[in-house]
């Protein structure tokens, strides 16, 4: 499958990084903040890409578009991060076309995710899918195949059980938890950051820990307070980060911020404390652990943590797999149909121009000529004719190759 394009010479590629080769440091050099998110794509447009979708969550960075070469996605992608090309290169993956159709599909479907059936995937992919609209840089194509996948996603979800079992980041940070500090219910938890994976997760510690005092701060303090409100939990000053801090026997830091926002002079207390960072970049200092008392623990240990629900959610892969093939055969179908679509335009034009000399001709040869009803049965035969052609281009047992280069050398077609 090649994809047919108004942009001729460009392809089709997806470019990026994930959890699979690259660990949580070099992921977070290749994160992308949303304002770093803007200028790609405004760079994108001023540079001749017709239609680009960017992508940054925690556990990958990935840029779908088309281009004449990938390298012209992944300059981008290094000229608005961290990252280098070199570094890139070596946890990398490129897929062009049908792949990168193909790959798609699986990350939007959450079969690609860290964690098995993760559909935070499909509404990140929904927020980039939304800004590249506004921006003019979807084509016809790409806006196709981002709501073929959305309409994958949504019927796994519903007709699956591949997401049964509330395994995320979030779930599995609260289950952490749960098996490592004793009576939980009594600690003192302290969670920095209400984004949504904060939120995700002080819901599941709310839910699970039966913890009634828990305490949130977030740069922001009145989105913590909208949160805390759902929840009669307390809410402090970041100003008190560092005193709240040495009450706590569980912080857990879930801020989207792009250096770390936790480091060991925050810590100023002997007694044992757990940090789980939530975040991509890390938002710990490693050197926290300088500490004795500290233990941390990263997002990227939470999602190699296997359990029963996993094991259970691969059962149903085969049936994603089956619903991911229907939905992506109704694509190439519609692709194929894009393939003749300029054949079949240049048809219609070509009959018209005969109708138009025609109906010249018989204007001038009769007197009272009814040009009017002349026009209407003309254009009614053209749109029978076209259609009929349309037809059998897409009837499956002919080759729509073959036919539509001797409609072309038959009508001496030049596609509009």
């Amino acid at each position: 499958m090649e994809p047919h394009l108004s942009a001729k010479g460009k392809h089709f590629y997806a470019i990026g990084l994930s959890y699979k080769k690259a660990d949580a440091e070099v992921r977070g050099h290749f994160s992308i903040n949303d304002e770093a998110k803007n200028t790609i794509l405004l760079q994108a447009k001023e540079e001749g890409i017709p239609s680009l979708v960017v992508i940054s969550t925690c556990n990958r960075t990935e840029l779908y578009g088309f281009a004449e070469h990938p390298f012209q996605l992944i300059k981008l992608l290094c000229e608005h991060t961290e990252g280098t090309v070199e570094e890139f290169e070596k946890v990398a993956y490129v897929h062009k076309n049908s792949m990168a159709v193909s790959h798609l599909f699986k990350v939007g479907t959450g079969l690609d995710s860290q964690i098995l059936g993760d559909f935070e995937i499909i509404s990140q992919i929904k927020i980039s899918f939304k800004q590249s609209k506004k921006d003019n840089m979807l084509n016809p194509f790409m806006e196709r195949l981002v709501n073929a996948v959305i309409q994958a996603s949504k019927r796994i979800k519903n007709e699956t059980e591949i997401s049964s079992g509330a395994t995320s980041v979030s779930f599995a940070a609260v289950q952490y938890i749960m098996a490592r500090v004793p009576y939980v219910s009594e600690k003192n938890l302290l969670l920095f950051g209400t984004g949504k994976i904060g939120r995700n997760t002080c819901e599941n510690l709310v839910k699970h820990t039966k913890n009634d005092h828990i305490v949130l701060i977030n740069r922001t303090k009145t989105k913590a307070e909208e949160i805390a409100g759902k929840f009669n939990l307390v809410v402090k000053d970041y100003a008190n980060i560092q005193s709240e801090i040495t009450k706590s026997d569980v912080l857990i830091v879930a801020t989207g911020a792009q250096k770390p926002t936790i480091s060991k002079a925050l810590i100023h207390s002997d007694k044992p404390l757990l940090i789980l960072d939530l975040s991509i970049p890390r938002n710990v200092s490693l050197d926290v652990t300088e500490h004795p008392n500290v233990t941390l623990v990263h997002l990227d240990d939470l999602s190699r943590m296997t359990d029963q629900t996993l094991k259970k959610r691969k059962e149903h892969v085969p049936h994603a797999e089956g619903i991911i093939a229907e939905v992506q055969t109704e694509f190439d179908s519609w692709l194929d149909t894009r393939k003749f679509a300029p054949t079949i335009k240049a048809l219609k034009h070509k009959l018209a121009s005969f109708k138009e000399a025609e109906i010249n001709l018989q204007r001038k040869k009769y007197d009272g000529f009814d040009e009017e009803q002349a026009e209407l049965i003309s254009d009614r035969i053209i749109q029978k004719i076209t259609n009929h052609f349309a037809n059998h281009l897409k009837d499956a047992t002919t080759s729509a190759d073959e036919s539509i280069e001797l409609i072309q050398k038959v009508f001496q077609l030049q596609n509009k």
